[in-house]
């Protein structure tokens, strides 16, 4: 089973990206997030349509 949602740190290695990077996106509203106690999770299914958003691959 996939997860549904992934730590900051997770969401970072995943893009290849930094934790400041991270939550800029989670600022701007490109990254949707979930808090369980102290905890911040990125939803993986923003995460694809994070990666979704990016330029079209040339063929």
């Amino acid at each position: 089973m996939e997860p549904i949602a992934t730590s900051i740190n997770g969401a970072a290695k995943a893009l290849s990206l930094g934790r400041t990077s991270i939550y800029a996106l989670i600022k701007e509203g490109r990254l949707e997030t979930v808090k369980l106690g102290r905890r911040t999770l990125v939803k993986t299914a923003s995460i694809r349509a994070l990666i979704g958003e990016g330029a079209p691959v040339a063929e």
